[in-house]
């Protein structure tokens, strides 16, 4: 067996004396394992960092076996990461979310393309935080979690769209909240594409799909919450 793709370095762990067990995130072949022969060695360790976009090529006898990838750098984004706080943050975020989340080996190329993007833009602090919302919206609705915010859930109108019910993930207006308005989530207008996005917004907005991100995705994984990393990365949205 042998494939050839490009991807995206989630984690590197060491195996054995010299190789190591990398985990990538590619179009064509999903959230992939295998093993890089010295992949600890001064060559190739400095490659193998988390977000590194990679050209890779997996051999195994067998489809259900670990197998072994052979890797090119295409190019780093640690130079971005280290020099910034909220962007290594940033990273770390995706990259353990990513990790936890995505089934083995389950192809999600129109997400990846996605994520990809959204790590292309870690130098643009002016408008990562807004990117990163839209991309934790399009990892909830890639797994079937997606929220419905089209129309009100209650009344099936269209506008003064205010709520969003925390057990089915649908808009709910200002009429249909009713005496349930206490027990509903507020709907951020940036949610709806609306307004300007600024950064209490994002971070109400971020409170949401952080919601439903810990009660329904990892839930229904067993999972008893998100990685501490989204947890680091949203205190730095708030302070910065």
């Amino acid at each position: 067996m042998e494939w050839r793709d490009h991807g995206i370095l989630l984690s590197t762990r060491k195996h054995g004396e010299t190789s190591a067990i990398i985990e990538v995130f590619t179009p064509s072949h999903g959230r992939h394992l295998g093993v890089v022969k010295a992949g600890t060695s001064r060559k190739l360790a400095p490659i193998l960092q988390p977000g590194a976009q990679l050209d890779v090529t997996w051999r195994a006898r067998l489809q259900d076996h670990i197998g072994t990838f052979t890797v090119e750098p295409l190019r780093s984004r640690s130079a971005i990461a280290i020099s910034n706080r909220l962007a290594l943050a940033g990273l770390n975020a995706v990259v353990a979310i990513l990790r936890l989340v995505l089934p083995e080996r389950e192809v999600m190329s129109e997400f990846y393309i996605v994520t990809e993007q959204l790590l292309d833009l870690l130098d643009r602090q002016d408008i990562w935080s807004l990117a990163y919302l839209k991309w934790e919206m399009r990892l909830l609705e890639t797994l079937g979690y997606g929220l419905d915010l089209q129309s009100c859930a209650v009344t099936n109108k269209t506008n003064d769209l205010r709520y969003i019910s925390p057990k089915s993930g649908r808009a709910v207006s200002a009429q249909g909240a009713g005496q349930w308005v206490d027990r509903l989530l507020p709907l951020p207008s940036v949610m709806l594409g609306n307004g300007d996005a600024n950064k209490l917004d994002i971070i109400n907005a971020l409170r949401v799909t952080g919601f439903f991100i810990e009660n329904h995705l990892c839930k229904d994984l067993g999972l008893e919450s998100p990685p501490a990393a989204r947890g680091r990365l949203l205190d730095l949205f708030e302070k910065s």
